[in-house]
């Protein structure tokens, strides 16, 4: 079949305009799109329960007549955890454990020292009080992001994790509900959309404000997360989906093709790229891409991901091939290699690396264990994939002696005289023994 990929090889003399081209993450808000948010945000704000009610009418199609009924009882995740089918519930407990057991080794722990004087320094470490947990609905359903959000707020003590997803028609997942219940959440609003961000950040009469919010969503949901930051915490503005693999040639081409297909049917903005080693390889992926691409479900959201913004790149060597992705900075890495913990050390951006040829992408998604929220568009070369410290907050813990205000006061006296802040200075200086 006829396909429209990139083929770059880093010999030719335009391959950087080509990847310059190809790493192009231009994104400019859509100002139709912030001036909906930004109104359905300040309703929200000001008229509380009524506003989402009139949201959910218009966007959900669901009239509800009093808030308290958009609050799902937690008996009913227990029914739905109950009626999923037997290997569905094993595979969401399964996946739950993994995640929990290895989130656990994040928890940071507070500490504290004593100096000779007896000054004591620490830092004292406490969990967010409220979480608030976005969970896409309609179309989209994805419990394995329920359990990478909830169970690490789970972990790190969150006193209360407050999940909103959207019901369309009044419909709602399963999967999903089920997922809650595993995942420990403590309330579930049946509200989705800009609106769901809105009443998290600000609180309604029925909906609880809450300190941080997490989890993905449309481009409202993402310009409602981006507006209310500083009223609230969020997680992050994430992008599409990326992959790089990068190859020996001595993989299986169809593997390697189908785990390029395996972000690229996220959505048509995806990004799957190939690093090669062997040009012959190159081809032999091309050709498993054009061979396999028709029989696969979601084919024309995998065709324009990897005709917009895919590539197969051939370089000379693996030194190359690492400079490459550090520039990129991807999601996903996957190192099809004979030797990948080795090339693994010289990576220095990206969320997540996937070591060796058995080691597909699609597992860290679901039950690997390591969080599946990950930084996209570049951002791994400062952000880390979402985990317990991301709902710990540290508190510094500062208790001087006689002896230590005396010797520290003189230090602070200085440098406050110095910056013109005397009342600091007198502050410091009360302490200083004469």
């Amino acid at each position: 079949m006829s396909l429209k990929l990139r083929l770059l090889n880093s010999r030719d003399a335009d391959f950087k305009l080509a990847f310059d081209a190809l790493l192009d993450r231009t994104q400019s808000l859509d100002p139709a799109v912030e001036a909906t948010v930004r109104e359905i945000v300040e309703a929200v704000r000001t008229r509380g329960d009524a506003a989402v009610l009139d949201y959910t009418s218009r966007f959900d199609r669901r009239e509800v007549k009093h808030a308290g009924a958009l609050e799902i009882p937690l008996a009913r995740l227990d029914d739905a955890r109950a009626a999923i089918g037997a290997a569905e519930r094993q595979a969401l407990e399964a996946a739950a454990d993994r995640i929990r057991r290895y989130h656990e080794r994040q928890r940071i722990e507070s500490w504290q020292y004593a100096e000779a004087d007896g000054t004591l320094l620490g830092q004292q470490v406490t969990a967010l009080d409220r979480i608030g947990l976005y969970v896409p609905g309609g179309k989209a359903a994805y419990p394995s992001s329920v359990l990478m959000n909830a169970i690490p707020a789970k972990v790190a003590g969150v006193g209360q994790l407050v999940m909103v997803v959207p019901a369309p028609g009044g419909a709602l997942n399963e999967l999903v509900l089920a997922a809650a219940a595993i995942g420990g959440v403590d309330r579930v609003f049946s509200i989705g959309g800009a609106q769901a961000v809105a009443a998290l950040a600000h609180g309604t009469e029925t909906i609880p404000k809450v300190d941080k919010i997490v989890g993905p969503g449309n481009i409202y949901v993402a310009t409602a997360k981006r507006i209310v930051f500083g009223t609230v915490d969020i997680d992050m503005i994430a992008g599409p989906s990326e992959i790089v693999v990068v190859c020996d040639g001595r993989t299986d081409p169809e593997w390697v093709a189908m785990d390029l297909f395996s972000q690229a049917e996220h959505d048509e903005d995806a990004q799957s790229i190939l690093i090669s080693l062997e040009a012959a390889f190159t081809e032999r992926v091309h050709a498993a891409i054009k061979k396999m691409l028709p029989g696969m479900e979601r084919r024309d959201i995998i065709r324009a991901s990897l005709e917009g913004r895919g590539a197969l790149i051939t370089v000379a060597d693996i030194d190359e091939a690492v400079a490459l992705v550090n520039r990129i900075a991807p999601e996903h890495l996957e190192l099809s290699l004979e030797s990948p913990q080795a090339v693994a050390q010289r990576v220095r951006h990206a969320g997540a690396i996937f070591l060796g040829r058995y080691t597909p992408e699609a597992i860290g998604d679901y039950c690997a264990g390591p969080n599946h929220v990950l930084p996209t568009a570049g951002t791994a070369r400062f952000s880390s994939p979402l985990g317990v410290y991301d709902f710990q907050k540290r508190t510094s813990l500062i208790q001087c002696s006689a002896d230590g205000a005396s010797a520290l006061g003189r230090t602070a006296s200085v440098l406050a005289r110095g910056e013109g802040l005397t009342a600091h200075a007198r502050s410091a200086e009360y302490r200083i023994k004469k």
